[in-house]
């Protein structure tokens, strides 16, 4: 699976970063989304989804709802349908408005989807 970590950091206690590693350690091609990063666990950080070649079979947010707002157009514009709103993402706002792009919002935690716990990542 192809998967955008939006809100993706190179702190690794940090649940953007946990994600990262965690979709990697499972086979997955894994794209870091950070404006402030070139690089994430050795992986190229793009500055939106807009720049990732290739279809995206889902997006993981670990961005604040107040962010996500933006993110959310960006990840309709590319045809991505799938979003992870994980804790601490979500809001009414942002299902509201996930629902009229199209998008279909997945709350829980996108590691745990995976069939990992995010404390195997310190």
């Amino acid at each position: 699976m192809r998967v955008a970590v939006i809100g993706a950091s190179k702190d690794r206690s940090k649940f953007g970063n946990k994600a990262v590693r965690a979709y990697l350690s499972e086979g997955h091609t894994v794209f870091p989304v950070n404006p402030r990063e070139r690089e994430i666990e050795g992986l190229r950080c793009y500055g939106s989804v807009l720049e990732i070649p290739g279809d995206i079979d889902i997006a993981l947010l670990y961005v604040p709802p107040s962010a996500g707002l933006k993110v959310l157009g960006e990840i309709a514009k590319r045809g991505i349908k799938k979003v992870y709103f994980n804790p601490g993402t979500e809001s009414p706002e942002l299902e509201k408005k996930a629902r009229e792009l199209g998008l279909e919002p997945i709350f829980g935690c996108a590691i745990r989807a995976v069939g990992l716990s995010p404390s195997n990542f310190p």
